[in-house]
């Protein structure tokens, strides 16, 4: 692994990195043609004539996050759904600052200057990135202030400053400080005896500047805004007022005897990833939870200040803090607007988008009887994809695990917990089962990041009802999303599988687009079955018939298929490859696919998130085409289908095209097992690359411009499923 985090094929010359890879490739039986294709050394060489086909991965992610605050300005959007993308915006960048800034500065502070695959040293970057940012969290403050603030005023929702309120209001703020604010309040003091607080990352905090009325000197302290309220305070007819504005008013109780001279709002953003070593794996609980504890004292990153900051109050936090001037930022107030998503939860359902109730799926719902279908028979009948949140979690993939935990003839689950929410149907159905005597293990990714505390906690209440939990295999991450259930039957024993995108969690599974597979497909479920015993114990069988298993075979799997799709394009065979996924980073995949669009093969990657191929350039990338679809619903399933020669063949699963996903995660695809369920994929791709279809497209000089259309694609996906 190289020091900027990459693969080490990614971090040395061009010629030693993805091209090498391409190189060695071979092409496998599974997607054996007559003759095969694998590249040549010319064809390969070629490539190096682009030096700047990578675009860089962090400024992509900005571009990421510039489409949702883009989502925030759009008029035609409802309006409290525009307040929430300013707030999912916010919250975004938040995580960037924690995880990928704080990583630059890692490796800028330990002096590795290693170019990134697009040629850019971390300290480059890290300008880039400063003036990205500045420029978007400007406008982001802007547009709330300038648009989103009038434009809920005119709706009867005011979001007020404490000059705004009237006296009656004032008088209710005054009793709820008093009552409740003010009890937990802790000013802390600057003198030689009381040294410079710690300031947590994220919270929300004033500068206090005070004076003693005898003496005129002036004291610095701080006061943390209590993050156990609501960041803006309700004052009944849908006006608010920010929690700090009040706090703010009654200073002068915090510091009796002093004067209050002046005070401003900041915050602090810092270092919060987890880096637990793997000496440690042996006990993994333990070092995490003690890691996590380390997590409060990460360095800063990023310093946010109200504009009418006093210039000495800035400096000594500038100077207390540790930051470089320009890793500070100056906005208008209110600072953290991550709590606009309270305001958008509001009970006005005339600003929202119109409701939408995810229906069972038609293979799983009951056509006379009012009893839930039994999915063991319904998927004896025939393979379900399942597409969610348009087909609903609970009546599928939660009844799945939920009617196995009760069935007398179950006799074993074997299931993947990434990410869950804190009430989950699916913990308690796991526990249900242990303690009726099946056999149950539970695959517990406890590095699951910024859900660390979350899953330990619930890794022990599975252990504690009788679950067998693992933590999966020293040095990777358990990402795929896998779910076993072993019946016993009159035929023998049968083994039932879902493999999915996204998480197990009923809460995410209504906002995040997700595809899944469920099936009775024994072949699928003997792979499924010797990949739990990999994970479980010692087994270290790589091969599997229906499966693609990362780290060990889903980028050659994947470049294999593309240079399939090159042969076929050389005999004059149907040839197209399309790509769903969240990112595209990988070099060696998209090399491959550049030399599948030098062939002549066409190409369409819909990316949500980051893309560092650049589509359009001419001899490179001219059969290109990458589109993102940004909207109500997170885009979040990764899809992978090929023309194969006039027989299409589709893989969904768990697996971006990242180094991290590739490299140091498990991950699995699955390919669909039958023709119908590869059309319904097909059909996805169709819609989305349609002309008329509202989305944004990517040229070669990494610029996103919004195509729109006349149709949005999960409003079709939404009304078909109300006519069904």
């Amino acid at each position: 692994m190289s020091a900027e985090g990459l693969p080490t094929h990614a971090s040395g010359s061009l010629e030693e990195g993805p091209l090498e890879e391409l190189r060695e490739t071979v092409v496998t039986g599974v997607f054996e043609v007559d003759p095969p294709y694998a590249p040549t050394e010319p064809e390969v060489a070629a490539l190096e004539e682009f030096p700047g086909r990578f675009a860089d991965r962090e400024l992509s992610w900005l571009r990421f996050n510039q489409r949702v605050l883009e989502l925030a300005e759009d008029p035609q959007m409802p309006l409290l759904e525009r307040a929430r993308f300013l707030a999912i915006f916010a919250s975004n960048l938040d995580e960037f600052f924690m995880v990928r800034v704080a990583g630059l500065k890692r490796r800028i502070a330990a002096d590795v200057a290693v170019r990134s695959a697009s040629g850019h040293l971390p300290r480059e970057v890290l300008t880039r990135i400063w003036e990205n940012t500045a420029q978007l969290m400007q406008r982001h403050a802007q547009h709330f202030a300038e648009e989103i603030v009038p434009a809920l005023e005119a709706e009867g929702i005011q979001l007020l400053r404490w000059e705004q309120l009237n006296k009656d209001e004032q008088k209710f703020c005054k009793k709820l400080f008093k009552e409740r604010v003010f009890p937990v309040l802790t000013p802390l003091a600057v003198d030689p005896a009381h040294p410079f607080p710690y300031i947590s990352g994220l919270s929300l905090n004033i500068a206090v500047l005070i004076r003693h009325p005898k003496t005129g000197k002036e004291h610095f302290a701080r006061v943390k805004v209590p993050p156990i309220f609501d960041r803006f305070v309700s004052l009944g007819n849908q006006r608010f007022v920010p929690l700090e504005d009040v706090i703010g008013e009654h200073l002068k109780r915090l510091f009796p005897g002093m004067e209050v001279v002046e005070a401003h709002t900041f915050r602090v953003t810092r270092n919060e990833d987890l880096e637990v070593e793997e000496d440690d794996a042996e006990n993994l609980l333990a070092a995490l939870e003690k890691e996590l504890l380390r997590r409060k004292f990460g360095p800063p990153v990023r310093l946010e200040v109200e504009k009418s900051i006093n210039s000495r109050v800035l400096d000594l936090l500038v100077s207390e803090l540790g930051v470089a001037k320009e890793e500070v930022v100056q906005l208008p107030g209110p600072l953290d607007l991550r709590g606009l998503n309270d305001i958008a939860d509001l009970s006005r359902e005339d600003l929202k988008f119109p409701a939408f109730v995810p229906t069972t799926h038609s293979l799983l719902a009951p056509v006379e009887s009012a009893s839930p279908v039994d999915v063991f028979k319904a998927t004896r009948r025939g393979n379900v994809l399942l597409h969610h949140p348009y087909d609903s979690f609970a009546t599928s993939v939660q009844r799945f695990i939920e009617q196995a935990a009760a069935d007398p003839h179950v006799l074993a689950i074997k299931q993947t917990l990434y990410r869950t929410s804190g009430d989950s149907p699916i913990i308690d159905a796991l526990i249900d089962a242990a303690e009726a005597g099946k056999q149950v293990l539970v695959l517990v990714e406890i590095k699951a990041r910024f859900d660390e505390s979350n899953n330990i906690r619930w890794a022990r209440k599975l252990e504690h009802a009788g679950c067998h939990v693992v933590y999966g295999l020293v040095g990777l991450k358990t990402h795929c999303k896998l779910a076993m259930v072993v019946r016993e039957e009159p035929e023998g024993i049968r083994r039932y599988t879902h493999i999915g995108t996204g998480n197990y969690n009923p809460k995410t599974a209504r906002i995040y687009e997700d595809l899944g597979l469920l099936t009775n497909d024994q072949a699928i479920g003997e792979d499924v079955a010797h990949l739990f015993n990999n994970l479980s114990g010692w087994s270290r069988n790589a091969s599997y018939d229906q499966l693609l298993v990362a780290p060990d075979s889903v980028r050659d799997g994947l470049i294999d298929q593309i240079h399939v799709e090159i042969g076929n394009h050389r005999q004059g065979l149907p040839a197209e490859i399309r790509i769903k996924a969240n990112s595209i980073v990988d070099e060696a995949l998209i090399d491959a696919l550049y030399l599948a669009s030098r062939e002549g093969v066409p190409v369409k990657l819909l990316v949500r998130g980051i893309c560092a191929l650049r589509p359009g350039i001419p001899g490179l990338s001219e059969t290109i085409e990458v589109r993102s679809i940004l909207g109500r619903f997170l885009e979040h399933s990764r899809v992978f289908w090929f023309a194969n020669g006039g027989t299409p063949v589709a893989w969904i699963g768990s697996a971006d095209m990242m180094h991290r996903n590739l490299d140091r995660r498990v991950e699995v695809l699955v390919r669909l097992p039958d023709a119908a369920l590869v059309d319904e994929v097909g059909r996805l791709f169709e819609l989305a690359f349609d002309p008329a279809t509202d989305a944004w497209v990517l040229d070669g000089d990494d610029t996103w411009t919004r195509n729109r259309g006349t149709q949005h694609l999960q409003e079709l996906l939404i009304s078909s499923r109300r006519r069904r």
